[in-house]
């Protein structure tokens, strides 16, 4: 599941519906609806997120993490090391064979990490 499909579950839930009538709300189908939600569809339209932002009446900060959640959830990542250091073609090697296996613990510290100190402060991936 990305982050996008995980918000996507929350706010269907907390609005009380389906996939399917999210689906018809929308115009797409429940199955591509389900496909989003688990991380086997790529980042949806600027129009669609539109849609889905209107569709759950949500504003401001709230409708920023929808589009911030769908920028960082491209479930087929590549990434290219090519002009950068040794050091950072092994990183992107050691996690692409591991980040599987690796934990919640372990990944939000790795996104803290990333983001540095102040990211838990801006809201992102709070349990």
């Amino acid at each position: 599941m990305t982050p996008l499909g995980l918000k996507l579950r929350e706010l269907r839930r907390r609005k009380g519906v389906s996939q399917k009538q999210m689906a018809t709300a929308l115009g797409v189908s429940a199955a591509y609806l389900s496909a989003l939600e688990h991380g086997r569809r790529g980042v949806p339209t600027w129009a669609l997120l539109q849609k889905i932002i209107g569709y759950f009446n949500i504003i401001w900060d709230d409708a920023e993490e929808v589009l911030r959640l769908a920028g960082q959830s491209r479930p087929r990542v590549v990434i290219d090391t090519s002009g950068l250091s040794p050091q950072a073609t092994e990183l992107a090697n050691r996690l692409a064979e591991r980040i599987g296996s690796l934990d919640a613990t372990t990944l939000a510290g790795l996104i803290d990490a990333l983001d540095g100190p102040d990211s838990r402060a801006h809201g992102r991936y709070d349990d």
